[in-house]
């Protein structure tokens, strides 16, 4: 399958699942990275502000925004800016109707990244919505691990993969 199709079967596999088997999915999904070695010990964790059809995080940036440094992504122009999270953070619809924080841009490190995708591989390979952004932002942070979150049909065999897609350090799904 080439990208364009796989996109295509994942969002008819998408449709096969209500919203309630999703929401049950994304639970336990996040306790498993909550449990991860690689998130218990990581301070600086950048995650994402889900969309509808995504592993939800919502819950859990509520949860752990207290006990750890959360960096959500903003779309500016081609490009990922970092933004902080925080309790009073305002939040305002982006580009891709992705809910985005407005404080300023974030400067610092990160030690743990965890990237939604549309499909992955058991070999890392992740397969995007098709802009880029993911693979520009994280080809500036090679250094820090890579944690790919996706439903169990999100999950493939093989993802068609270029030489400057960025490969995930692991994927957690069910």
């Amino acid at each position: 399958m080439d990208k364009k199709e796989l996109r295509a079967h994942i969002k008819a596999l998408k449709k096969q699942h209500t919203k309630e088997q999703l929401a049950g999915q994304s639970a336990t999904i996040m306790a498993k990275l909550e449990r991860h070695p690689d998130f218990i010990k990581a301070h600086k964790v950048m995650l994402y502000s889900a969309l509808p059809d995504e592993v939800q995080t919502q819950g859990f940036l509520e949860k752990w925004h207290l006990d750890k440094q959360i960096i959500l992504p903003t779309v500016v122009g081609d490009d990922i800016i970092p933004v902080e999270y925080a309790r009073d953070t305002d939040f305002a619809v982006g580009d891709f109707n992705i809910l985005e924080p407005q404080n300023e841009p974030y400067k610092g490190d990160f030690d743990l990244i965890v990237v939604p995708g549309v499909a992955f591989d058991r070999k890392g390979n992740r397969l995007g919505r098709g802009r880029g952004y993911y693979d520009r932002f994280l080809s500036q942070h090679l250094d820090v691990r890579r944690i790919g979150i996706c439903f169990d049909f999100q999950l493939v065999d093989e993802v068609p993969a270029e030489p400057f897609d960025i490969k995930m350090d692991e994927i957690i799904s069910l």
